[in-house]
């Protein structure tokens, strides 16, 4: 049945389904966030929010591909795992054609990534040059960031802090206190689509040795963890409006409350393969409270 299936998808689509589409929009909503503060403090610089979107794009796509790649090689991912299908392992792309994809869509992030170090200087270098490692590293290498428990805290860092206040900085060359704050719900949303999926996979990587937060403090913390990032998130619009930006319409996010609750009753009551679709409504909370915040800044 498998071999059938593969035998039907087109390489085109093979490439899709490595790229992981349904991750990019936390590429995107960092971007967004920034940008939207760029707006609202006049220091908007459009083409380098252009090439901050793309370059955030690529090494998302990347980060994927080494993800596919080396959970493939590790033996993590399997034909049978309970999450969705991947690449290499279900033999749709080689690990010739992982290893091009991957030097390509990192290669031309770090080119694209030129003008914006001209932009901003050293402070965007290192943040490009470490995005880019640490989006190999995350489950390359001899000490993979995923398989140590790491994976969360790097997701936190790169999405969260490096991607929203990196964009900010390539147009304003500053950080503001407003942009600080701001990354922190947008890091932690994104990092809880990774607490999904590690809680999910908990059994799995267990046996395969990959050692996650998920899989070294059990069930209860990871259920913990998801809560507490979705309470702070919430928190911070009201660091934001006293502090910096006082109009109940900073207070849209808000709107994506229902959601929220729906979100911690299922990771209270779900196992396995009906977290699927637990991780499909993560991600499309972060994106969904992220566009509410940015247009929350804007107006």
């Amino acid at each position: 049945m498998i071999e059938s299936q593969t035998n039907t998808i087109s390489k085109f689509d093979a490439w899709i389904l490595a790229s992981r589409p349904r991750t990019l929009a936390s590429a995107v909503i960092p971007v967004i966030v920034g940008s939207s503060i760029a707006i609202h403090d006049e220091v908007f610089h459009p083409i380098a929010a252009l090439v901050a979107l793309i370059c955030s794009l690529l090494i998302q796509i990347g980060t994927n591909l080494v993800n596919d790649l080396f959970d493939f090689l590790r033996g993590s991912d399997k034909k049978d795992r309970i999450g969705p299908q991947r690449a290499a392992a279900s033999g749709l792309l080689s690990k010739y054609e992982m290893k091009v994809g991957i030097y390509f869509t990192f290669g031309l992030s770090f080119f694209l990534g030129l003008y914006l170090v001209y932009l901003g200087g050293i402070f965007i270098f290192v943040i490009g040059v470490f995005s880019i490692i640490a989006g190999i590293v995350y489950t390359a290498g001899p000490f993979p960031l995923a398989y140590n428990g790491l994976g969360d805290i790097a997701v936190f860092i790169f999405f969260g802090l490096a991607g929203t206040v990196g964009t900010y900085y390539v147009q304003a060359n500053e950080i503001t206190a407003m942009v600080f704050w701001s990354s922190i719900p947008v890091g932690a949303l994104i990092t809880n689509i990774l607490v999904v999926n590690n809680y999910r996979d908990r059994e799995e990587d267990h046996s395969n040795g990959k050692n996650t937060l998920a899989v070294i403090f059990g069930d209860k913390f990871t259920r913990i963890q998801y809560v507490f990032f979705m309470i702070v998130s919430y928190l911070i619009l009201f660091v934001v409006y006293f502090t910096y930006k006082k109009s109940f319409l900073i207070f849209l996010p808000l709107l994506s409350l229902p959601l929220s609750i729906k979100l911690i009753r299922m990771i209270f009551t779900l196992r396995g393969r009906e977290l699927n679709k637990t991780l499909d409504l993560t991600a499309k909370l972060s994106a969904l409270y992220g566009l509410l915040f940015a247009a929350g800044i804007l107006l």
